[in-house]
């Protein structure tokens, strides 16, 4: 289970810590998801999920106010003995001091946030799900190809290094090479990236390691990169048959997200890094509403229509 430390978040939000005596320095968020505690301020902890970040907006606010500072004290307490991360209070709303007082003795701190508690709420959830993120680390070299990430595999010394770097001499941009880290942020989207140790750097066979940002400047690599496009090098295999047409995509699978995947063979001749441009461009063409291969075979059937019909025009004369 991967964690982040409130003092992580504490910096990413730009919030304030409004309780500094409360140490912090072990406390770990796990859930992605936040909470706003109006059913636990009114004593209902049925399916109480004490792992996320606890958010006090107006509402909540307003019902605190309404019972009464000693009686929000209480709740607050006892929503704390849950051991939950931290309460935020959100739209800069005032905290009374008993609150902080709470605070201390339970040992959880209490945040303060300008932003209201809709787009604060969002934003948490949003940078949570890419930290807490479920991740993978495959070998292979990731590309942004106008725009689209292509992710290239293949056996190792097949020339993945090598198309990469053509392709970044062509205008496009590295993100990983060797090794790239895979985040599932959603059911529909991956996003990868270069563990920090390699970022920039390529390896080639017979002259080593060499730094693609000081070669070739920032504007040749790229931190992360969705995932659009699977292309997966082999040694052409003549007794293997090979797509030829792509009316029906093929599909690899990370972390459960499937992924549009080409198999390119490998032999003299075939410039590959204009193979893998070419497949990029054509992906994004096929999103945008235009499939090549759909095209030829509709012409192909209406050719092979007119056809019949001048035949039987000609049986009946």
């Amino acid at each position: 289970m991967y964690t982040v430390s409130l003092n992580e978040f504490i910096k990413k939000m730009k919030v304030v810590n409004l309780t500094p005596e409360v140490d912090i320095e072990n406390i770990e968020i796990t859930q992605t998801d936040t909470n706003r505690p109006a059913l636990q301020l009114a004593d209902f902890f049925d399916y109480f999920d004490n792992h996320r970040v606890q958010i006090i907006g107006q509402v909540e606010y307003t019902y605190m106010e309404k019972i009464g500072v000693e009686k929000s004290a209480q709740m607050l307490g006892k929503i704390m003995s849950y051991k939950v991360p931290c309460i935020v209070f959100c739209r800069d709303l005032p905290v009374a001091e008993e609150y902080k007082k709470v605070s201390k003795e339970m040992g959880i701190p209490i945040l303060r946030s300008d932003k209201d508690t809709s787009s604060f709420s969002a934003e948490c959830t949003r940078w949570l799900k890419v930290k807490l993120a479920p991740r993978i680390s495959i070998h292979g070299v990731l590309v942004d190809i106008y725009g689209e990430g292509v992710l290239i595999t293949g056996e190792s010394g097949i020339g993945k290094s090598e198309v990469a770097l053509e392709l970044i001499h062509r205008g496009h941009r590295l993100v990983s090479d060797d090794v790239v880290e895979i985040k599932k942020i959603s059911d529909a989207e991956l996003i990868g990236s270069a563990p920090e140790i390699t970022r920039h750097f390529i390896e080639l066979r017979g002259i080593g390691i060499i730094d693609a940002k000081t070669l070739f400047g920032v504007e040749s690599v790229k931190n992360n990169q969705k995932i659009d496009l699977v292309i997966k090098l082999e040694e052409w295999n003549k007794d293997q048959e090979y797509d030829r047409m792509g009316l029906e995509e093929t599909y690899i699978e990370y972390l459960g997200n499937k992924v549009v995947c080409h198999q390119i063979p490998i032999r003299p001749g075939r410039n590959v890094a204009i193979i893998c441009e070419s497949a990029a461009v054509n992906y994004r063409q096929k999103k945008m509403g235009y499939n090549a291969a759909q095209e030829l075979y509709t012409r192909v059937q209406n050719s092979l229509a007119r056809k019949r019909d001048e035949d039987e025009d000609e049986d009946e004369d």
